[in-house]
């Protein structure tokens, strides 16, 4: 995976379509990961709601240029068994406190669906991780024939959909897709030595 990821990169350096892009570092202590940006993103924030029904916080980072649009959505589930015990009350028992943990477990997938919906053929579509993080990959086609790469990923009860949309005749951006790294409010990367650990600090039980 880490040879993949290497030839990847090193074909999209090696292209002179991808050199015209101007790449820059990016960091976001707030939200914990860095990644190579083609511009400055605007940011907005909004209210994300969840496959379950509840609205949780999310930021869109995103930027536009003449190759397509690009954007990292982190969406918070961090709140979001308190919100699921609260319709638990409102609803006196009919609701059940697992959907709580299904709603953040099942984010990766929900995410997924929702970018396969808007497409008309899928190219790529697998499991993928980066540092012991779970997450899933795509590579779409939508209507206008434009194409869409994305990475998405679970840490610690955040969501984050690295989308990349661009049109039919530009080089894959993988620069973008494949640099995501997530790091701690000093910057730092972090590097999890297994998987279970990425479940107890968010809170989510692993079994």
């Amino acid at each position: 995976m880490p040879f993949l990821r290497l030839v990847i990169l090193s074909s999209i350096l090696l292209s002179g379509s991808a050199v015209a892009q101007r790449w820059i570092p990016y960091s976001n202590t707030l939200d914990g990961f860095r990644l190579m940006a083609p511009g400055e993103f605007e940011i907005e924030e909004i209210d994300f709601e969840t496959e379950y029904g509840i609205v949780v916080p999310a930021r869109i980072y995103s930027h536009e240029n003449d190759v397509g649009r690009f954007s990292v959505t982190v969406v918070d589930y961090r709140d979001s068994q308190r919100l699921h015990d609260e319709r638990i009350r409102e609803l006196d028992g009919v609701y059940i406190g697992i959907y709580g943990q299904v709603d953040v477990r099942g984010s990766v997938a929900y995410a997924a669906k929702k970018i396969r919906d808007r497409a008309s053929t899928i190219e790529y579509d697998a499991y993928h991780y980066i540092n012991r993080v779970d997450g899933h990959q795509l590579q779409t086609t939508n209507p206008d024939q434009t194409r869409t790469f994305a990475a998405i990923y679970l840490r610690e009860s955040r969501l984050y959909v690295i989308d990349a949309t661009v049109s039919p005749d530009t080089v894959p951006p993988g620069m973008f897709q494949q640099s995501l790294e997530f790091i701690d409010e000093d910057g730092e990367l972090i590097r999890y030595q297994n998987f279970r650990d990425v479940y107890k600090v968010s809170g989510v039980v692993e079994r």
